[in-house]
């Protein structure tokens, strides 16, 4: 993926590099900073942000960060990783505080849908905890269904919403 801007963000778009594990794990867990309970699982459910580009490679899928302009702070992250029934499933969408409501979410999740279309997908699916309102509201903005719930069983007890959104198909060409 070439380095492009998200909406109006002056900051860079970019394929995550394991070497930003420092920054993807300072991001989301400032985001879960802003919630009683939630807090990050570094040796289990989040061993994955210690490399989050293998991690996303071993996946099939793609994951982009989002800096804050001149500098390596991130503002936003998310990814996308195929599941077996070739649908998508759109994970780890997060926004810092100072950059949300520029729709720097929606540009993304619309990335992950861009994605998911070229990949072959029909539909992309996610898991959201369900203290994160705000998300949920963008989601349902955005097309998304909700689809049902479950327990993650985390250090933070965790529940988390599904949500599913089909895709439209792709215009033939011509």
């Amino acid at each position: 993926m070439t380095e492009q801007s998200a909406a109006a963000w002056p900051g860079v778009l970019r394929a995550v590099a394991d070497s930003d594990a420092a920054g993807v794990r300072a991001l989301i867990g400032g985001c879960f900073a802003e919630y009683d309970g939630c807090v990050l699982d570094p040796d289990g459910i989040d061993a994955w942000m210690a490399t989050p580009a293998s991690s996303y490679a071993g996946k099939g899928g793609q994951f982009w960060v989002l800096s804050v302009p001149g500098g390596a702070t991130l503002a936003a992250c998310v990814g996308w990783a195929p599941e077996a029934d070739g649908r998508a499933e759109l994970k780890n969408l997060y926004v810092r505080a100072s950059a949300r409501r520029r729709g720097l979410g929606r540009r993304l999740v619309q990335l992950v849908e861009e994605a998911a279309r070229g990949y072959g997908a029909d539909t992309v699916l996610l898991w959201s905890d369900t203290r994160f309102l705000d998300a949920h509201r963008l989601y349902e903005d955005l097309g998304y269904q909700r689809t049902g719930q479950r327990a993650l069983y985390d250090p933070s007890n965790s529940i988390e919403y599904g949500f599913a959104k089909a895709l439209p198909p792709v215009p033939p060409p011509g």
